[in-house]
């Protein structure tokens, strides 16, 4: 339980008040925080990660108590599904506007996050993503907007720089899956690629619901590469590689946080051979830090019956940043807690520290490069 103690005394400490576990005379007020990720579909298993480091983090907070203003809160989880579409996001966003949320942790994926993002600005309503690293995000001008991840220019542009530099890469293909996190990160991939002297010989489109790649990998194989990027999730990544294998496609295969996760070998079955893949999740400790966040995953484990699959550490500093800011400000109300959020600069969370440019960017973001052996994921350290 000492963690646990830390990490919130640390969040309620940063925020500036000496009164915050005090007993309050009212009683509970009410304070609604959103979250949304698709828990249907194919990245379902992601969406769920996310959904519960929002619903520990709420725990936490309720467990030792926070005050807002001079009044104890209960802090209350209002969770939705955007099953990764668009449309359906939207009106996530919406049922969260109307249910009066104080804030919104989310969505998971950038194609689900742009839109919902203009409903939350039009709404007033601060949004942290965990997870979305499209740069258009906090390009479109929104003070409402936030993230707590680098984004594509700094994930894909390292990755195309380590492919070639790194892995000795010549000659690159690239996949990605028409979606906006795909799209996004597979061009920086690109660019970074050519500063670096590497030849792109192939640029191919699939879909993020497609499991039949043949005919794409049939035409990537004929120009020889050894390495093949592909942007997307895990749910589409897995199934190519053990099409990869059929076809004897031998290349590297690299990819950014979408297929970084602990579920790829099981995607992928026997076609994960040791250090083939190699990955980039956007965040990343070093030092000290790495007990404090494997702290938090023995913990998350323990509440859970599961291990932390991506992104669960990013939502739960997410809920905690959001909420020491509505502490520091005093109130709740988001026109009144937004200036205090977009100030942080310095918050000890569980993925390090996290303070926000004039963008709502994260500063100095970090990138963790990933590769598999024996079936487990395995670091081979942080770039920043």
């Amino acid at each position: 339980m000492t963690f646990k103690v830390t990490a919130v005394l640390g969040a309620l400490i940063w925020a500036g008040t000496g009164s915050v576990f005090a007993a309050a005379p009212q009683d509970p007020a009410v304070v609604k925080i959103g979250h949304v990720a698709p828990t249907s579909g194919q990245s379902a298993h992601l969406g769920r990660d996310n959904e519960d480091g929002a619903r520990l983090a709420i725990e936490d907070l309720n467990a030792q108590g926070v005050v807002i203003g001079g009044r104890k809160v209960k802090l209350e989880l209002v969770a939705e599904d955007d099953g990764a579409d668009p449309k359906q996001a939207t009106a996530a966003a919406q049922k969260l506007v109307d249910a009066k949320v104080a804030g919104v942790i989310g969505h998971l994926n950038s194609g689900t996050t742009l839109p919902a993002s203009k409903i939350y600005n039009d709404a007033g309503i601060a949004q942290i993503s965990p997870s979305a690293t499209a740069p258009k995000y906090t390009l479109q001008g929104f003070k409402t907007a936030f993230r707590v991840v680098a984004n594509d220019v700094h994930l894909g542009g390292t990755l195309g720089r380590y492919a070639i530099e790194q892995l000795k890469g010549k000659v690159v293909a690239v996949i990605d899956d028409r979606t906006a996190y795909g799209q996004g990160v597979a061009d920086e991939f690109e660019k970074g690629v050519k500063a670096a002297g590497g030849t792109l010989v192939a640029r191919e489109s699939t879909t993020d619901k497609a499991t039949d790649f043949s005919a794409i990998l049939t035409s990537i194989k004929a120009k020889k590469p050894d390495i093949l990027f592909f942007g997307g999730m895990d749910s589409v990544g897995g199934p190519m590689l053990r099409q990869m294998k059929q076809l004897g496609l031998q290349a590297k295969f690299v990819g950014g946080d979408g297929i970084c996760t602990a579920d790829l070998p099981k995607l992928s079955g026997s076609a994960l051979s040791s250090i083939q893949v190699v990955c980039a999740e956007a965040g990343g400790v070093e030092g000290e830090q790495k007990k404090t966040l494997e702290a938090f995953r023995a913990r998350f484990k323990t509440r859970f019956n599961h291990e932390v699959k991506l992104y669960a550490p990013y939502v739960y500093d997410a809920v905690q940043v959001m909420v020491a800011a509505m502490v520091k400000a005093g109130s709740s109300d988001p026109v009144k807690y937004l200036p205090t959020l977009a100030a942080t600069q310095d918050y000890p969370g569980v993925t390090g520290r996290i303070g926000f440019d004039a963008k709502g960017d994260i500063r100095h973001g970090a990138l963790t490069i990933y590769t598999y052996k024996s079936g487990q994921r395995e670091s081979l350290g942080v770039v920043r």
